[in-house]
C-alpha cells in the first residue's frame, strides 16, 4: 500500500484502488503507538474537499476520544477489530446511550451511524480498534464542536480522572 502523510496522525492513499492487508494493519499500529496521542487514520479519499470521506482508523487503548459532535454531517462507524464502547450524551453532559461494539464475530453491535449533531467518545477495551469512518466533506475543523464539559487532551490528569468517571458512569447506566 503506497501512502503519503498529510501529518503524524493522516495519511492518505496514493493508489486508484485502495486495499488494505493484515499486513498494512500491523504497520499502522505501530504509526498509531508511535504519535503522542496514539491513533493514526488512513484516508482513501484524494483530499479534504472531496464530497466523501472515507477513512480506516486505528486507536491504540490509552487514546483519549474528547467528546465532540459535528455540525452539518451524519457519521458512520463499523468496528472491524477490538472492542469499544461509544458514548453518547445530551448537551450538559448527561450520559444518554451506551453502544457496545465488538467486530462481527464477537456478536456485539459493530456499526452505528449518527445522523444528528450528539456529543459522543469512546472508551477503547481492547489493545487497539480498527474502524472504517465514513461521512461527509469538505473538511471543515470548525463543524466539530468540542464538549465544554470535557478536559482537553493536554490535561493529562483531568483526562484521567474525567476516563475515570464515565467508566462509572458508564456502569451505572447499564
Amino acid at each position: 500500500m503506497q501512502t503519503k502523510k498529510f501529518n503524524e496522525e493522516v495519511l492518505y492513499t496514493n493508489e486508484e484502488i485502495t486495499n488494505v492487508s493484515r499486513q498494512d494493519i500491523a504497520a499502522l499500529k505501530k504509526m498509531a503507538m508511535a504519535n503522542p496521542r496514539q491513533r493514526i487514520r488512513l484516508c482513501s479519499h484524494r483530499s479534504v474537499e472531496d464530497a466523501i470521506h472515507e477513512m480506516l482508523i486505528i486507536h491504540a487503548k490509552e487514546a483519549y476520544v474528547r467528546p465532540h459532535k459535528h455540525l452539518h454531517k451524519s457519521e458512520s462507524f463499523h468496528l472491524i477489530e477490538g472492542s469499544v464502547d461509544v458514548l453518547l450524551f445530551d448537551e450538559n453532559g448527561q450520559l444518554r446511550q451506551v453502544i457496545e461494539m465488538g467486530d462481527y464475530a464477537s456478536g456485539k453491535q459493530f456499526y452505528f451511524r449518527i445522523n444528528d449533531p450528539v456529543y459522543h467518545t469512546l472508551i477503547i477495551n481492547s489493545d487497539f480498534i480498527v474502524f472504517h469512518e465514513a461521512t461527509q466533506g469538505p473538511f471543515v475543523r470548525t463543524d466539530t464542536i468540542f464538549a465544554p464539559w470535557a478536559p482537553e487532551e493536554k490535561d493529562a490528569a483531568e483526562v484521567k480522572i474525567f476516563m475515570g468517571q464515565l467508566k462509572k458512569s458508564k456502569e451505572i447506566f447499564q
